[in-house]
């Protein structure tokens, strides 16, 4: 008995066999991409955290945010009636003592009342300018991070100063495994929080050579931004440097601020889809090239 195929089977092979061939051909030249992700931050460098040296209440506030400030300029004022009570009364012994001095020449008693007045008023103005902050450098006011009549610790950051030289980078927490893998001149992309697919190409200009844990990434990011990022197990600190300081959203350009969080993908590896499906080749490929 002769039996006759349907004439849309010899169709239907031809084009399993042509699909075939092109996944084939596509599995064989196409790449697959491995990427190091985690967690990061936008570092902005020449920033300077101004911190109160003594405990005390804040009676006043002498600049405002984007204000250009010189050396050495006034800040913020504390609360300091002890120390300027103290002050006032050197003041007035040491008035009254040189007016002896002038009325005696001779008097030897108000010469070495003079002297130590002296010691104890600078001793005396020292400690009243404690009772302040001053700008330690040229620059611009940034964050104010108190308001007045807030009480206030010995070393807690009281604002920052952004420096003229300022410089934009992205730290990125990589899990660890990773380290053998990563090196500086690698391809990383980040994406801030909020910004959905807003990939910001860079590089990788640095990797750190140790391995730490979520406590001290907490501790080298500080205590204003530690608490933003969540790490989980033991990680590797990577910076990049993003190509410029602004992000690329919808055609509208967004300036990148310190401690903006995201996720970074580095690309650590590149190997062809036929050998990511078929992982017993690269033995073959070995041994073929060894």
């Amino acid at each position: 008995m002769l039996r006759l195929s349907p004439r849309w089977t010899r169709w239907a092979y031809w084009v399993i066999a042509i699909a075939f061939a092109t996944a084939a051909v596509y599995c064989a030249s196409s790449s697959l991409h491995e990427y190091a992700s985690g967690p990061a931050v936008v570092w902005i460098s020449g920033r300077t955290h101004v911190t109160a040296t003594v405990t005390g209440t804040v009676t006043a506030i002498d600049v405002q945010p984007g204000q250009a400030v010189e050396p050495g300029q006034l800040l913020v004022r504390f609360a300091s009636p002890v120390e300027l009570a103290e002050l006032q009364r050197i003041d007035r012994e040491f008035e009254l003592q040189l007016a002896k001095s002038l009325r005696d020449p001779a008097d030897q008693a108000a010469r070495e009342a003079l002297v130590a007045l002296r010691t104890q008023r600078d001793v005396a103005a020292a400690r009243l300018e404690q009772r302040s902050a001053r700008a330690p450098q040229a620059g611009v006011i940034g964050d104010i991070r108190i308001r007045s009549g807030q009480l206030i610790e010995a070393g807690d950051i009281v604002l920052t100063l952004v420096g003229h030289d300022t410089r934009c980078s992205v730290m990125a927490m990589l899990p660890a495994h990773y380290r053998p893998q990563l090196r500086p001149g690698l391809s990383m992309r980040f994406e801030a929080n909020g910004y959905r697919y807003a990939y910001q190409p860079m590089q990788i200009t640095a990797v750190g050579g140790q391995i730490i844990g979520p406590d001290e990434v907490k501790r080298y990011l500080g205590q204003e931004i530690g608490d933003t990022i969540s790490v989980q197990g033991p990680v590797v600190l990577v910076e990049a440097t993003p190509a410029t300081s602004t992000l690329l959203v919808d055609g509208q350009s967004f300036e990148l601020h310190h401690g903006m969080s995201g996720i970074a993908e580095a690309q650590v590896r590149t190997e062809s889809i036929l050998l990511s499906l078929f992982p017993s080749l690269r033995v073959v490929l070995r041994r073929l090239h060894g």
